[in-house]
């Protein structure tokens, strides 16, 4: 209590550089590779990726604060563990943000795709086993956190393998592509709007109050899905589409996907910043709250107002100065992606985060994203992979909850000697 009464002011201004780095890794390394396949596939410049980022991350970022607090514990720990001593938390939420920042800015530097909720859970766990005990820690949370290493890539994998053959044997492979892709591509584009619109509205809206049922959510999503069906009919056949057509079979076909895939980026940039960005803006709406309350801890509690342009501008500035490394390992690094190839690799991570979200299985998107690449490139051949870049890719997942919680104890070491 002593640390918060007499370095309150520090202790704010101090998380909300830690919170600024962390969200500068969440910019650099999480936004990047949700985008990666939009860029290494030609859809969008990355320009316009990063533009398409802030706009729906921040949107989702926002509706999300609510609820912001509760990234805190991401399940693994419970705060009002640290009910009598406040300062322990505050110090331990400073250590956390540092840590997972440090460990996103490595992963950048070095291309690799992580986690960014499994780097500040591991950071959580060090902090936790080091201040209060290994009881502390919710162990089996973690048992399904790696299972979802395994599980949640190789069900995106497999999806994304059966849409990818789909379009070869539909459109691709047969004599008349580009009419192919006229008479499927609004089956293609109603089946996608469908599922975007239960990941927008399970993931991305669920901390706004639209307490929809799984019933309500199905006919909403149909509903829409079979207005954006019938509307892409017409606009496949329509002169505007026929003439830009008529530039290449395949290069027109591939601008049936572009569009759809365009879609699946922004909805999946939403549903991200609706429950990843909060992995910055959480501990540091927590430390705030702390010192706010004098040394209380709420369960809960209001976002202050300038802790979200905070987060916006770390994630900016840490996509525009090193989101292109992770963005070539995704959308290019593990095979070479299309606007087909790379519309069935968002699509199946969206289905994926469908399912995730409809059993309760944790996922990582970053994860489900690679694991859906490396679906398409199974069904390219094993010689489209890189399987050097995959290697690397599946150790730093490895690496991720360890990294995350030694930087951690180092950090809370460091931080409570100074303090006092």
């Amino acid at each position: 209590m002593e640390i918060i009464s007499q370095y309150g002011s520090w202790l704010v201004w101090i998380t909300a550089a830690f919170g600024f780095f962390m969200a500068f890794g969440i910019g650099a390394n999480d936004v990047s590779n949700s985008m990666g396949t939009s860029v290494g596939s030609g859809t969008i410049t990355a320009k316009q990726a990063i533009i398409i980022a802030l706009i729906f991350e921040s949107a989702g970022a926002y509706l999300a604060g609510g609820e912001v607090t509760q990234t805190i514990k991401s399940g693994v720990i419970d705060p009002m563990q640290f009910v009598d001593t406040p300062d322990i938390l505050a110090l331990g939420m400073l250590s956390t943000l540092f840590a997972s920042g440090a460990w996103l800015f490595i992963a950048t530097k070095m291309g690799w795709p992580v986690s960014g909720t499994h780097t500040i859970i591991g950071a959580i766990i060090g902090f936790a086993c080091i201040t209060i005990g290994p009881s502390s820690v919710d162990w089996s949370k973690i048992g399904s956190i790696v299972g979802s290493w395994f599980v949640t890539p190789v069900i995106a994998g497999i999806l994304a393998y059966a849409i990818f053959a789909s379009t070869q044997k539909l459109i691709f492979d047969t004599e008349q592509p580009l009419k192919n892709a006229q008479k499927y591509g609004p089956y293609y584009m109603g089946i996608t709007v469908f599922v975007l619109c239960i990941v927008t509205m399970k993931k991305g809206l669920k901390h706004v109050g639209l307490n929809l049922s799984n019933s309500e959510t199905l006919i909403i999503s149909l509903a829409i899905s079979l207005i954006g069906m019938f509307f892409f009919h017409f606009y496949f056949k329509s002169k505007i589409f026929t003439q830009s057509a008529n530039k290449g079979t395949f290069g027109a076909v591939e601008k049936v996907f572009s569009i759809l895939m365009l879609l699946t980026a922004c909805a999946m940039a939403f549903a991200h910043g609706s429950n990843d960005v909060a992995n910055a803006i959480g501990p540091l709406s927590a430390v705030v709250s702390i010192v706010n309350e004098g040394g209380k801890i709420v369960s809960g509690g209001a976002l202050t107002w300038w802790i979200l342009p905070l987060g916006a501008l770390g994630i900016a500035v840490g996509l525009i100065t090193m989101g292109q490394k992770v963005m070539a390992t995704v959308g290019s690094g593990i095979t070479d992606l299309t606007p087909s190839r790379g519309f069935a690799a968002q699509f199946a991570t969206a289905m994926t985060v469908v399912v995730a979200s409809g059993t309760g299985l944790p996922i990582s998107t970053t994860q489900t994203l690679v694991g859906a690449i490396l679906g398409i490139g199974f069904a390219r051949g094993i010689a489209a992979l890189n399987l050097t870049v995959i290697r690397n890719i599946i150790s730093s997942w490895i690496v991720t909850l360890p990294a995350g919680a030694f930087f951690a104890i180092i950090i809370f070491y460091v931080l409570r000697t100074i303090f006092n």
